[in-house]
This record gives structure tokens, C-alpha cells and sequence, in this order.
């Protein structure tokens, strides 16, 4: 059986971790991987500072502790050192993943797909970012402890990392902005559709199961960010101000404090849900009576995957977003979409919604089919098998 190495810069709780496996793409695309009869392995680094992830997945996964550069150069040679796949599957346009995997391919003439499902250099200004410091400016970055450029993620190495994707063999991406960008093959963000299947769970006992039966129930089933638009929603619901309206956020943001400040200013519209497992999502998911994906249009958004529209459609749930990137291809005619930092045009159509919950339910349960045919484990493993069987 031949095996394939995905490699990943960051399994830390922060990281490809915080879902303990299942939800995140590398765990997606081993699923799928699986499916068409490969073994297949993560490796990657937890980074000094970060915590380490517990991984609920079968999918075997090797972590490293790394810290910042000159150590790292330590940790990377342990990280060739096992990495033993037939193919190597480099996660995101870092040195820390996509570089090591073409240094293997070097050594062991393996072929390297490298999968881009975010624009790194989005973080930092984009097409705009420039590093042109002074003489002194280097040595500080360069020989201090605490120097900008002993980041193994320094900006400047993820500019250097875009240099290197024409240098894999194949390409995979997940968003058509992507696709502008690096060219490569599509390949969506699967679901699991079994596990996500809405026959499966009682939407009344969820909703006892985590006191929300006296509500109306908006979910958020993600990690707030302010470019994520949840503001936007709590403002709507301001707007309206309906007391028997609730927007529940499930494990809140694993980076900052962001969500407690959106408690502090609207705490009245939120429920804040504990982090769960990937497993326990469904459940918690058929509590809700939609969900609210309210991305604002930023250059982060138009090149993401939103992984939780996904859970919503799986559901079968009524899922409200906005125009954004790929999300108006994801929904098809299954969806309700609203121009992005509208939160009127939120509010119009949260009343709507509700006002109309049978019809809104059936747009949730033709979403479920469409999940189901384009964007479920089973119709990423399609286009991985012909993909990998030309290399």
C-alpha cells in the first residue's frame, strides 16, 4: 500500500489541532486519502509557547517540538528524519511545510503536492507587504534573541515559500481565488456526511440538552475574528431586538480575547458554547435553527473555505451568509446571502427566517444534497484518486 506524508508547520491547539482532528483540512484530505486506499500519516511541529493538541482522529499523527531559528534547524532535520511517505503532502505555502517537503523530494526524488488553503501573506498586507530594513534593522532581526526574522514564520520566509510552489508536482487549492493565484487543481473542503447527518440527531433534544429551548437560535459554530463579520450580527440584532433571539458561539477564539469583548459589549444576544470535539459537533449543530456565516469581505475571507457553511449544509439547517469569495458558489440556490458588513440586510433577513421557518427548512434540506454531491470526503476522495494516480 503506498503511503502518502502530509506535512503541516503547526499542530499545536492553535493550529491544525484545535479541533482534535476531523474538522481542519489535513485531516479532511487524509479521510479522503484513506478512501482511495492510501496510508497516510501527519507530521509536523508544535512550536515553544504553543499547546499540544489531543488528536481524536485515526489518522496517526507525528508531532515535533520545535523553537525558533538557529534551533530550528535541529528540528527540521528530525522532521526529514520522519517523514517516510511515498508521496509527501505539503500543508500551506510555508518554509516550515512546503519547503522542508521539497528539500525531502530533493534527498528521495518523492513527488510534493503542496495544498494552499489560505494566502499566508494575507496576515500582513498581501501584494503590499515589503522587508526593507536598514543594516542595522537586519543584524537586531537576525542575531537578537527575541529578533523578528528567528521566526521560522517570519513574512519574509512565507514570501519566499510562494516562490517555491511551482516547484512542486501538483497543486491543490480550495477556493477559485486561490486558483487565481497559484494556479492548481480544486478540491473542496469535504464533510463528513455521515457523521454530519441530521437523521441522527432531535433537534429539541439538543437544544434541552444545552439550555437553548427558550430561544431562537443563530449559530456561529466558529472561532469569532473581526473579519468574521460576527459583529455584524450582533449589531442586526440589536436592530431588532427581539428577547427570545440568541446567537451561540461554540468554543470561542483559540488566539485572543476576542469573544469576551463581543460578551462585554452584546452579552444579552450571546451564548457562548465550550469548546467540543470534532465528533459532538453535529449535535450541537442540530440545535440550531440556522446558521450565520457573516463573513466580511477582506482579503483573509476571499481566500478561505469556510469550513463551518459546511456543518450547517450537512444539517440540513438554513444557512445565512454573505457575498464573499467562494461562499455564493459553495451555497448554489441553497442559501441565503446578504452583502458583506450589512448588518440591516442581516437583520431583513434573520426575520425572515424566522417568519418562515418551514420554507427555510426545506432551502436547509436541498443544501444537505448539494453538501452532499460537492462538497463531502467522498467528493474530495473522487478527485484525489485521478489526481494522484497521474503521479
Amino acid at each position: 500500500m503506498k503511503k502518502i506524508s502530509l506535512v503541516v508547520s503547526d499542530l499545536s491547539q492553535s493550529g491544525v489541532g484545535r479541533w482534535g482532528g476531523g474538522a481542519v483540512r489535513p485531516f479532511l484530505l487524509s479521510q479522503a486519502l484513506r478512501k482511495i486506499g492510501y496510508e497516510v500519516e501527519i507530521v509536523g511541529f508544535v512550536f515553544e509557547g504553543h499547546a499540544h493538541a489531543t488528536f481524536d482522529s485515526e489518522i496517526p499523527v507525528k508531532t515535533i517540538p520545535a523553537k525558533n531559528y538557529p534551533a530550528f534547524f535541529a528540528n527540521a532535520r528530525q522532521l526529514l528524519d520522519q517523514i517516510d511517505g511515498d508521496i509527501l503532502y505539503a500543508y500551506k505555502t510555508k518554509l516550515t511545510s512546503l519547503g522542508l517537503a521539497l528539500l525531502k523530494k530533493g534527498r528521495s526524488n518523492r513527488p510534493v503536492i503542496s495544498d494552499i488553503d489560505d494566502w499566508e501573506m494575507s496576515w500582513h498586507g498581501g501584494d503590499r507587504w515589503q522587508y526593507r530594513p536598514n543594516l542595522r534593522q537586519l543584524a537586531k532581526d537576525l542575531l537578537k534573541s527575541d529578533g523578528a526574522l528567528r521566526n521560522p514564520d517570519h513574512p519574509l520566509y512565507l514570501h519566499w515559500a510562494e516562490q517555491l510552489v511551482s516547484r512542486a508536482d501538483v497543486v491543490t487549492v480550495h477556493t477559485e481565488a486561490m486558483q487565481k493565484r497559484f494556479g492548481g487543481v480544486y478540491i473542496p473542503n469535504g464533510k463528513d456526511t455521515a457523521l454530519f447527518d441530521p437523521d441522527r440527531y432531535d433537534s429539541q433534544t439538543s437544544r434541552d440538552r444545552y439550555s437553548l429551548s427558550d430561544y431562537k437560535i443563530l449559530m456561529f459554530p466558529g472561532a469569532p475574528r473581526p473579519y468574521k463579520g460576527v459583529e455584524d450580527v450582533l449589531t442586526a440584532l440589536d436592530l431588532l431586538n427581539q428577547p427570545d433571539l440568541r446567537l451561540v458561539i461554540v468554543g470561542g477564539s483559540p488566539y485572543d480575547d476576542y469573544d469576551n469583548q463581543l460578551i462585554e459589549k452584546w452579552g444579552r444576544w450571546i451564548i457562548k458554547l465550550p469548546k467540543a470535539s470534532y465528533e459532538s459537533m453535529p449535535e450541537i449543530v442540530s440545535a440550531a435553527h440556522a446558521i450565520i456565516i457573516p463573513q466580511r469581505d477582506d482579503p483573509a475571507t476571499t481566500a478561505q473555505f469556510p469550513l463551518k457553511l459546511t456543518d450547517g449544509m450537512a444539517m440540513a439547517k438554513p444557512v445565512l451568509s454573505t457575498t464573499v469569495g467562494d461562499v455564493p458558489k459553495i451555497l448554489g440556490d441553497t442559501g441565503y446571502l446578504v452583502a458583506p458588513s450589512s448588518p440591516e440586510q442581516l437583520a431583513d433577513k434573520i426575520s425572515w427566517i424566522f417568519q418562515n421557518l418551514e420554507e427555510a427548512s426545506d432551502q436547509g434540506r436541498r443544501a444537505r444534497e448539494r453538501c452532499i454531491k460537492y462538497y463531502s470526503v467522498d467528493a474530495m476522495a473522487t478527485i484525489l484518486s485521478s489526481l494522484i494516480s497521474d503521479l
